[in-house]
C-alpha cells in the first residue's frame, strides 16, 4: 500500500461534503513590490482571519477586473498608487462569510495580479478594510510569510517576474 500526500489547503478552500449551494463571487487582488535601495520587498496584510496574505476584494459591477484588483490594492494598503506588472494566476475558495452574507456558504474566484508601488511608498492598516496590520516583506522571507498554502503558486509567479526584472 502507498502513503499519498496530500498538499495541505487554505482553512477555507475545501469544497464542503453536503449539498448546499454556494454563492459564487469573483474577486480580484494584488501582490505589490518596491524595490528600495537595491533590495525588493513585497506588502502584505494581515487579515480578518489573522493571516498574513494580499489585499483583495470583489470586482464591482461593470468592473474590469483588473482595474477592481488596483483599487482593492489601494484601499487595503493605502497607496496612492501602484503600477500593473502582470497577471499572476487564479485560485478559487470555499468559506462561510462573516460580512456581507453572513453565515452564507461562497465559493470564490480570486485573479491576482502583480503591481509595483514607488520606491518610498508607505503603506497603511485599515480595520474598516478588514486589514489589521501591514508589512513590507523582503524577498526571501516571502512565501514563509504568506499563511494560505493555496497562494503558493500566486506567490512563485511573483517572485519569479520579479526576478526576471532584475
Amino acid at each position: 500500500m502507498s502513503l499519498l500526500k496530500m498538499k495541505p489547503q487554505h482553512p477555507h478552500s475545501k469544497r464542503p461534503h453536503h449539498k448546499e449551494k454556494a454563492a459564487r463571487e469573483l474577486s480580484a487582488g494584488g501582490v505589490v513590490f518596491r524595490r528600495l535601495d537595491g533590495a525588493v520587498n513585497f506588502a502584505m496584510i494581515k487579515d480578518s482571519y489573522d493571516k498574513w496574505t494580499f489585499p483583495k476584494g470583489h470586482v464591482e459591477p461593470g468592473e474590469d477586473v483588473e482595474e477592481a484588483a488596483a483599487r482593492e490594492t489601494l484601499e487595503e494598503l493605502g497607496l496612492n498608487e501602484v503600477r500593473l506588472m502582470e497577471y499572476l494566476g487564479k485560485i478559487d475558495i470555499w468559506f462561510r462569510d462573516k460580512f456581507r452574507k453572513k453565515g452564507k456558504l461562497i465559493h470564490k474566484d480570486i485573479q491576482y495580479y502583480l503591481f509595483e508601488a514607488p520606491s518610498d511608498a508607505q503603506i497603511h492598516a485599515d480595520p474598516k478594510e478588514h486589514v489589521f496590520d501591514v508589512k513590507w516583506v523582503p524577498t526571501a522571507r516571502l512565501e514563509k510569510m504568506s499563511d494560505y498554502p493555496d497562494m503558493v503558486p500566486i506567490v512563485d509567479a511573483a517572485l519569479a517576474v520579479v526576478k526576471k526584472m532584475r
